[in-house]
């Protein structure tokens, strides 16, 4: 599966209410990467664009609660990342994040949205939030659809290696809306979602029939997409 690394953090301002030293603390440790062992502190100077002298003291305070460690000339993420994320992966289900969004996404559009997982040689529409007009398409959440028919498909499809100027089309715009791909009469915008380390997680989609199409809607899928990942520790920058 195709891996999407994040690119360089940039500085940014603190936002309101927030506590300074804890943002520029908290900017150190989203500075490592999936992939990272240890960093020389000069690269985490230049991930993050903090001063010299403030990464060393703030590095010093991560170490103290084990948040990173030293690890011959350089800092690794520490044991106690381990224990919070065992924490939170006790914690967490999917449809916590997903379905609000779901939600979101079908109130404002009047149409249904799904998320589909790629189960095998099919997919499988994990979750979905039905449209509230009478015309509308009757899937259920578990069914499961074809992968090389409709733009769900496309999207698991694509971050999965396949081949063809449509799956290239998807890898480049994070985004497809297709008409009359899998049923005649309706028409789907998907958008892939990711988890920390660029890992394809599935696809948001947004069904409705052809007659009620909008090009924004593509635009409002996408939107969801970035949400969905960033709720799930993906690097927003991979939609750029």
């Amino acid at each position: 599966m195709a891996r999407y690394q994040p690119r360089p953090l940039v500085r940014s301002s603190t936002p309101e209410g927030g506590v300074a030293a804890a943002d520029r603390a908290l900017l150190l440790l989203t500075a490592f990467r999936h992939g990272d062992g240890a960093l020389p502190l000069g690269e985490l100077v230049g991930r993050t664009g903090l001063v010299k002298s403030t990464a060393l003291r703030l590095l010093a305070s991560l170490q103290h609660f084990g948040l990173v460690q030293r690890r011959g000339d350089g800092y690794a993420i520490g044991p106690e990342i381990s224990r919070l994320a065992a924490t939170h992966a006790a914690s967490f289900t999917l449809a916590e994040v997903v379905m609000p969004v779901l939600r979101r996404l079908s109130e404002h559009t009047q149409e249904s949205a799904t998320f589909y997982v790629r189960q095998g040689d099919r997919r499988l529409c994990l979750y979905r939030v039905d449209s509230p007009q009478p015309l509308r398409d009757h899937g259920r959440a578990g069914d499961l659809f074809p992968l090389d028919r409709g733009s769900g498909g496309r999207v698991l499809m694509a971050f999965d290696g396949a081949e063809g100027a449509i799956y290239d089309q998807v890898r480049r715009d994070k985004v497809v809306f297709l008409m009359a791909d899998r049923v005649p009469d309706l028409a789907g915008a998907s958008a892939p979602v990711f988890e920390a380390g660029g890992a394809l997680v599935g696809a948001v989609t947004l069904i409705m029939p052809v007659t009620r199409c909008r090009p924004e809607h593509a635009t409002l899928v996408r939107n969801a997409a970035v949400d969905l990942t960033r709720e799930l520790g993906g690097s927003v920058s991979l939609f750029d």
